[in-house]
């Protein structure tokens, strides 16, 4: 490794510290299983000190105006670009993807603050129509305020970036808990934004024990908005926090999404897109395919394609040339995927095909496709979040569609299908916040992204994104 780790420490209005009590927590490397660093832990006063300096710097930063924020936000995208080589190694460190999709998430935040440094530009209000000539009415469009921001390990720094970009573009102040297995990748995200010249206080890092931050954070008066990313369970109880202190939300949460393909597919681009996203980071990814449902013309050929690109699968360390899915992040995902295939297996599910996974030290798993797989087994009903996808045949579209709907979860779903009658029925009746048809590519900075039913609420992407960070305020004033 050509970059030395970091450990990691809080930013409290513009100064990386310690905090209070000294405490610190170690990071592990996923391909070895080993110490490579530690980060800060916060107490009670050091949020206390985070909020009253998101607090104190909010009426600066909004009062800054759009086009100085833009420019801030754009220079921190140039520095992104500038730094990706060395960013990207710290995120496979950290993490473990394959570098390859670690500097394409560095390039993918530089991507994300030019598309909110422009949005924010673009927070229009309206001017509403008078019933009396003196009287004027306008919907002014202002920053919500202070956010609490909690963001997950999978996609360390551009998963923060799909919060600061909006909130930082329209003149939010953020404090944010960033992953504590994945601490380094957002504090480097935090510096390139310093040193394009964020003013001190804007912007606020905290570590430790989430449970305690979230408690903490959100009920607080000065805390205005909460947005988090993360599973069902930990979303709903935040959403009940935020809701019981009358809070904004945005949650994008799990989903457990489907994929259909049916007879009129074109077999081979459908399993090669299925495998390779699959694969992409180690299937933790909350947009990634997990049910797999096959129309029974072409069951058998889609099997065989699938299998064949799943068995040429290179697993290993992520920093190795070649490798084409790194380790899992940590040893309680590791035994979460392998404890729900093992259970699938007891219960009577076949492992059709799995990629070669030589045993290692970390927290590898080979890629793993399963069929006859049970409707009642716990892997069919919550998310894998891991290199685990279920295979299943089905005879009619209203079937798949019954299928594809059947859980509380509403991220993503995908279809591949050459017959515009079944895209306009799955279009219609597919219950998701995305849908991806013949192509597997979601998540641009342009495009919205989130989910419906239990998998969240809101947007973090697109023109949406930064709806939830604005109040509209009615002005209306008659001529004296």
């Amino acid at each position: 490794m050509s970059v030395i780790y970091p450990d990691t420490q809080l930013l409290i209005n513009g100064s990386w510290r310690d905090g209070a009590m000294k405490r610190r927590s170690a990071v592990y490397d996923p391909a070895t299983a080993s110490v490579i660093g530690h980060y800060a832990m916060a107490e009670p006063a050091d949020l206390e000190e985070a909020i009253q300096s998101a607090g104190t710097a909010f009426a600066p930063w909004r009062d800054a105006g759009a086009y100085a924020r833009s420019g801030i936000l754009r220079r921190a995208g140039v520095l992104l670009r500038e730094r990706a080589d060395q960013l990207a190694e710290l995120i496979t460190t950290e993490m473990g993807k394959p570098l390859i999709e670690a500097r394409a998430e560095v390039m993918s935040s530089a991507d994300l603050l030019d598309w909110f440094a422009g949005e924010g530009r673009r927070a229009y209000g309206q001017v509403i129509p008078a019933r009396t000539p003196n009287v004027t009415q306008m919907v002014l469009k202002q920053p919500v305020g202070p956010v609490a921001a909690f963001t997950p390990w999978n996609f360390p720094m551009s998963q923060l970036v799909r919060k600061l970009g909006p909130a930082l573009s329209v003149g939010c102040t953020v404090i944010a808990k960033p992953p504590e297995d994945t601490p380094a990748s957002p504090a480097a995200l935090a510096r390139a934004l310093l040193d394009a010249g964020l003013p001190a206080g804007v912007l606020n890092i905290v570590f430790g024990e989430p449970a305690q931050i979230a408690d903490y954070l959100i009920p607080h008066p000065v805390i205005r908005k909460v947005s988090f990313t993360g599973s069902v369970p930990v979303g709903k109880q935040l959403a009940a926090l935020a809701g019981k202190h009358m809070k904004r939300i945005t949650m994008e949460l799990g989903g457990h999404n489907p994929v259909i393909v049916c007879d009129d597919a074109n077999v081979e681009t459908a399993a090669a897109a299925v495998a390779g996203f699959k694969v992409r980071n180690a299937g933790q990814v909350c947009i990634s395919p997990t049910r797999v449902l096959v129309q029974k013309g072409i069951y058998e050929r889609f099997a065989a394609a699938l299998a064949e690109h799943v068995g040429k699968v290179r697993v290993g360390s992520g920093l190795k040339p070649g490798t084409s899915m790194g380790p899992l992040v940590s040893e309680r995902r590791l035994k979460a995927v392998s404890g729900m295939i093992e259970e699938a297996i007891q219960e009577g599910a076949h492992i059709l095909a799995s990629g070669e996974a030589t045993p290692q030290p970390g927290f590898f798993h080979a890629p793993t496709i399963l069929t006859g797989v049970s409707l009642s087994s716990r892997i069919q009903n919550d998310e894998p979040f891991g290199p685990v996808a279920i295979l299943s045949p089905f005879d009619t579209i209203d079937e798949a569609i019954t299928e594809a709907n059947r859980l509380p979860y509403g991220l993503a779903a995908y279809a591949f299908t050459s017959s515009i009658r079944n895209s306009q029925r799955l279009q219609t009746e597919l219950e998701v916040g995305m849908l991806a048809i013949n192509h597997t590519l979601l998540g641009l900075p342009e495009l919205p992204l989130g989910g419906v039913k239990d998998s969240g609420f809101g947007s973090e992407g697109g023109s949406e994104a930064i709806d939830s960070y604005l109040i509209s305020k009615l002005v209306t004033q008659a001529a004296i």
